[in-house]
């Protein structure tokens, strides 16, 4: 993993589709700062696709976030929606930062029962995964109503990760926003 990267520069991810746990471990004091307002733009959308789509979610909807890190996505559920959410992440630096139910771990190998969660979601992370299929053959095996899982448009791999998606989960709706795709899924 010879790469350099640099942290104030838009081409974090173009430069290397798989960023090593270590990076995360290094930037987690500084994650939130660097990716607050993005994730929370995607989630907005998100939110937006759920109310239009009057789907309810509250204290007895089970989500599961995949690639968790700090505890954006859950911080967000729990306060708008009241919802129980757990996260998986690789990164011990990241999850020290994460407030809510958390463990590590990867989204190839998740440490669940079939159909666990109500919701499965995966915000930019997919990238991150060693082995995309596995990832979300994963994801689809926990999780039992929705996905939803995004990932950079950018990416070289953009194509491939979009036709796997569509190979494993029926798309109910694909929204493309500023840096990702927004995949809605079942």
């Amino acid at each position: 993993m010879g790469d350099e990267i640099s942290l104030g520069g838009e081409n974090i991810s173009e430069e290397k589709e798989i960023m090593s746990d270590e990076y995360y471990d290094k930037i987690a004091p500084s994650y939130n700062e660097l990716h607050w307002n993005e994730q929370l733009h995607k989630l907005n959308v998100i939110k937006s696709y759920l109310d239009k789509n009057e789907i309810k979610i509250d204290s007895n909807i089970k989500i599961l976030d995949v690639g968790c890190g700090t505890g954006i996505a859950q911080d967000f559920f729990e306060k708008n929606y009241n919802a129980d959410t757990f996260g998986i992440d690789p990164s011990e630096g990241l999850l020290e930062h994460n407030n809510y139910q958390c463990m590590l771990g990867e989204a190839e190998n998740m440490p669940f029962e079939d159909g666990e969660f109500d919701i499965v979601i995966s915000l930019t992370a997919l990238q991150n995964f060693e082995n995309v299929d596995y990832g979300l053959k994963e994801i689809k095996r926990v999780g039992k109503e929705m996905f939803i899982i995004t990932f950079l448009k950018r990416s070289e791999k953009a194509k491939d990760y979009e036709k796997k998606i569509s190979e494993i989960f029926d798309v109910l709706e694909r929204i493309e926003e500023e840096k990702d795709l927004i995949f809605f899924l079942k």
